[in-house]
């Protein structure tokens, strides 16, 4: 006999976020193909890896990681979609669960004090209604046993998209564009920091949130997000 959940199921089946093929009743958000095809990077474990090296000689960080490869129609790049335009903040649920396990597991990410997101402009975060790093932070941080903040940076310049733009560009328009929010910030004085976005490509953005962030005495910082461009 069927039950209400499968009878449900049945009539409306979900579908997976990514192919758009029905899910079966043990899978959540994404079929098992879709799982298994998201291409991870390992930098978590590894120093020196390929997110690091973006900001040698640019900002001072403790480490960087990225958890997956991103590039043009691939399931990530519709992972991040939904995750960031179709408010299917249920994505940055499941992908904080999967990176706190990593993290857990490795030497690397221990001893973080508080989780920062890349702040949204206030127009722009009215206009989507959230921001699409807020569950992935506040998941992760829980994970973590550390604090989520979104109080401390602020962006004041309303920048256009970064999406098509290149290197000098992406400077151009995030320079001056994130400071310290007027807080009182010696809570995180001699902390350490981990800053969050969802996709690296220049990592203008992240410098220059790290940038008003080192204003905070001995405070030590490291970068994490979702995925980094190919």
């Amino acid at each position: 006999m069927f039950s209400f959940k499968a009878l449900l199921h049945i009539l409306f089946p979900e579908v997976c976020l990514t192919c758009q093929k029905p899910l079966h009743t043990n899978e959540h958000l994404l079929c098992t193909f879709c799982s298994n095809e998201l291409p991870k990077t390992n930098f978590i474990n590894y120093p020196e890896n390929q997110a690091e090296k973006i900001f040698y000689g640019r900002v001072k960080i403790k480490q960087a990681a990225a958890y997956f490869w991103y590039n043009k129609k691939n399931i990530v790049q519709e992972l991040i979609f939904q995750l960031k335009y179709r408010k299917h903040e249920e994505i940055g649920k499941l992908l904080a669960y999967w990176v706190a396990y990593d993290m857990k597991q490795s030497e690397r990410f221990k001893n973080i004090d508080c989780i920062v997101p890349v702040p949204m402009h206030p127009k722009k975060l009215r206009k989507r209604g959230y921001n699409q790093l807020s569950i992935f932070g506040e998941i992760l941080a829980k994970e973590l046993g550390c604090n989520y903040d979104e109080t401390v940076l602020k962006k004041i310049k309303n920048t256009v998209t970064q999406t098509k733009a290149g290197r000098t560009k992406r400077w151009e328009n995030v320079q001056n564009a994130y400071v310290l929010a007027q807080i009182d910030t010696s809570k995180y004085e001699g902390k350490h920091i981990l800053v969050i976005d969802d996709v690296l490509t220049t990592g203008a953005t992240l410098e220059a949130c790290t940038l008003a962030l080192q204003q905070i005495e001995n405070v030590t910082l490291s970068i994490f997000t979702i995925a980094m461009g190919v």
